[in-house]
């Protein structure tokens, strides 16, 4: 009997253990969440969760374009840093005008729509006409401007389309409720710019436009009837595009099965998935990969996440799909908190491109969709994409400001600083 109750009096207290274990943890969590709903109460929450998911983004991209180019680099220019130079010379270029977008008054950014989009629709326009326009993988979307300098501006399309279309609508005010001001001028343009975009042979990128185009239709408020007809219509058009082309509908056709034409259309397809199961789970070490020897195409462009999960393994692909979501949040809540028209579509637009962008990059990059060719935003390697989408997290940035009470919170903010700068002035000259 003593031993039956030796045994019962030590499970009676391994039960209190773990009981207390496990109101210890449930307490962590508890604490650990209202930690985090208290931050989020802040007005400047939304502004910091835009810069510090967008640096993160930007730096991991500049480390995972060194390592995914430095072969290639090599190979064709006899040093390591070629690419990479080039990428952080545009990162340096795009970080003050960013910093400036982030600081300069609503109301200026405003002015610039219309400028914007029509110096976008021209660039588009020049692509056509011989001597400028250069073809790249089959796309003749680049403007060749003698020397190194490139320039693709179907990127700050993007932008324009975004800034100009919050800007007519969010001038419209009540004349939106008439539904022929909910699509004149906005989707003539929008349909101009995307015909300049598909007449490039660049399906992916107008993709990415039409996308732009419904996320501001759809949070202007056009009605239920006229989104589906809009739409149907972009299915329509892509689908029209897709089948009309051999190219495309074999890379359709391709992507559910890589490895049945692993030579041919699904061979970018296929080495990415080599290089996601060559990684495993943790990955072989930044640097390591193999599938940046040559097999993998577009290694530090359109399929940087395929090495960066190779090297990285799970931990990595989970960083970057959480930093996306953190920057995909933070532009929701910045357009749901907002009462200026203005600012709720802008938000919106820069917020469904990145997001949009990204999600076709990852689909084709895992094999879910057909390789599309996009960039990453923010992580892939080229110039015009990465300075316009730093300039535009800038903006983003500045739109983050008109959440109530945030402007007043950086301000104080600022405000504290600069007085804890000089009192450790005076103290270091009471010092001295």
């Amino acid at each position: 009997m003593r031993r039956v109750s030796a045994v019962t009096s030590r499970a009676d207290r391994a039960a209190d253990d773990t009981g207390t274990d496990g109101a210890a943890a449930r307490s962590a969590v508890t604490a650990a969440r209202d930690a985090v709903a208290r931050l989020l109460r802040r007005p400047t929450a939304s502004y910091y969760l835009v810069l510090g998911s967008a640096g993160m983004l930007l730096l991991l991209g500049l480390v995972m374009v060194f390592s995914s180019s430095s072969i290639i680099s090599r190979m064709q220019f006899g040093y390591s840093y070629y690419f990479f130079a080039r990428q952080l010379a545009w990162v340096l270029v795009a970080l003050p005008i960013a910093w400036a977008a982030s600081r300069i008054p609503l109301r200026f950014i405003r002015r610039l729509g219309l400028p914007m989009v029509i110096v976008a629709v021209v660039l588009l326009a020049m692509t056509f006409v011989p001597g400028l326009g250069v073809s790249r993988g089959g796309n003749r979307n680049w403007l060749d401007f003698g020397g190194p300098f490139l320039l693709q501006p179907s990127e700050p399309a993007k932008f324009a389309l975004i800034i100009w279309g919050a800007q007519v609508f969010a001038l419209k005010g009540k004349l939106l409720r008439q539904w022929k001001h909910l699509m004149i001028p906005f989707v003539p343009v929008s349909a101009a710019v995307v015909a300049l975009t598909i007449g490039q042979h660049d399906l992916g990128t107008a993709l990415v436009l039409m996308a732009i185009v419904l996320t501001l239709l759809w949070v202007v408020g056009v009605p239920t009837w006229l989104f589906t007809l809009a739409l149907g219509g972009v299915a329509l058009v892509g689908t029209y595009f897709v089948t009309a082309s051999a190219n495309r509908m074999s890379r359709v056709s391709g992507f559910l099965d890589p490895f049945s034409d692993f030579s041919g259309t699904g061979y970018q397809a296929a080495n990415s998935i080599y290089a996601f199961a060559t990684g495993g789970w943790w990955g072989t070490g930044l640097g390591a990969s193999q599938q940046k020897w040559g097999q993998l195409p577009e290694a530090h462009t359109d399929f940087i996440f395929s090495i960066l999960g190779e090297e990285l393994g799970l931990p990595g692909a989970l960083i970057v799909l959480m930093l996306f979501f953190t920057l995909g949040y933070a532009g929701i809540r910045i357009a749901m908190r907002t009462h200026d028209t203005f600012t709720r579509l802008a938000a919106a637009g820069i917020t469904g491109w990145l997001i949009v962008q990204a999600v076709i990059n990852l689909g084709s990059v895992l094999a879910v969709f057909p390789v599309v060719g996009v960039p990453l935003p923010l992580v892939s390697y080229g110039g015009a994409s990465v300075v316009v989408a730093i300039v535009a997290v800038g903006v983003l940035m500045t739109l983050a400001k008109e959440e109530p009470g945030a402007r007043e919170a950086l301000a104080a903010r600022k405000r504290a600083r600069r007085e804890r700068r000089q009192r450790r002035r005076l103290r270091g000259r009471t010092t001295g």
